[in-house]
């Protein structure tokens, strides 16, 4: 039985085995870097220079954006330099760091697209209390609370799953390190503590589901109150961005969890893993500003003016 420690590195998954197709996806996920940098810079520069998006809304879609940047930060360049110079090596305290702030990022991310929903049920469903419930002292605890339990989380998982013994080598089917492919190289009777784990992280990622859908039962029953057309368009069109965005992160991170291990592949886990930890700091930006004026405005002003 060979414990973790005794591993200098780990050998992660290649995109591809030629030179040709290694300088191909190294080009790719540049440019999907690139877009990823661009797209949330502008909205963290836009939301900080614009007092017009100094709201609630606009203050936890800025630690969206912040949390996206970190969190295909942790995976991409790696990946990319791995490819540029034709190596599949992690060292064993970066593969530590990648596991710790993938689920930290997620996490915290998951959290705060909870407080979102909180936020748009407030906003459209107790309009009166909104300025009181929703003070800027209340949405910095909120996020403050966000980021708590990712890290809490994090920390948590990547003790346990650094302290169970490996048996099966160093290599991680995975183009980055996560629990799931690291569990498979460990002892199969040494993980039941991390089981354990798991199980409670489920339930309250359970309850924040739960708690998502019941905001959207109550915001879609008062929008479908408003006597008028245009009250209803607008009330929409501040709660459907979001809804996107929570549907494509729990879409992808469920069938990254909960696909059955007969689908279970190399090529299968990779294009899940750029589904889930690639696509959505990618696609948020662009979701959110989309059909957004007053964001749309901010960011009109912010080129200009650069």
């Amino acid at each position: 039985m060979s414990n973790g420690s005794s591993f200098n590195e780990f050998l992660i998954l290649p995109f591809a085995d030629t030179r040709e197709m290694q300088l191909l996806h190294f080009s790719l996920f540049l440019g999907i870097y690139l877009a990823a940098l661009l797209s949330n810079g502008l909205i963290i520069a836009a939301m900080a220079c614009d007092h017009h998006l100094h709201t609630p809304m606009y203050f936890f879609l800025l630690n969206l954006s912040l949390l996206d940047l970190g969190s295909i930060s942790t995976t991409v360049p790696k990946s990319m330099a791995n490819s540029l110079w034709d190596t599949r090596a992690i060292s064993y305290l970066g593969c530590a760091v990648q596991i710790f702030l993938v689920l930290f990022f997620l996490a915290a991310e998951y959290s705060l697209l909870t407080v979102m929903a909180y936020d748009c049920y407030m906003a459209i469903c107790r309009p009166l209390h909104y300025s009181t419930l929703m003070s800027s002292r209340a949405c910095v605890k909120m996020a403050a609370a966000a980021w708590a339990s990712g890290f809490l989380n994090a920390l948590l998982h990547t003790a346990n799953t650094f302290s169970i013994p490996l048996c099966q080598g160093n290599t991680v089917d995975q183009f980055f390190c996560e629990v799931p492919q690291f569990l498979k190289l460990s002892c199969s009777d040494a993980y039941s503590w991390e089981a354990g784990v798991s199980v409670v992280s489920a339930c309250l990622a359970l309850g924040c589901f739960i708690f998502i859908v019941l905001s959207y039962v109550q915001i879609f029953t008062a929008v479908l109150r408003i006597p008028s057309e245009q009250g209803r368009h607008k009330a929409f069109s501040m709660c459907l961005p979001h809804l996107a965005v929570v549907s494509l992160f729990i879409s992808t991170g469920t069938f990254a969890c909960l696909k059955p291990p007969s689908l279970s592949s190399p090529s299968l886990d990779l294009v899940v893993a750029v589904l889930y930890s690639v696509v959505p700091p990618t696609v948020n930006p662009l979701i959110y500003s989309v059909r957004n004026k007053e964001l749309k405005d901010a960011l009109r002003k912010l080129i200009q003016w650069v």
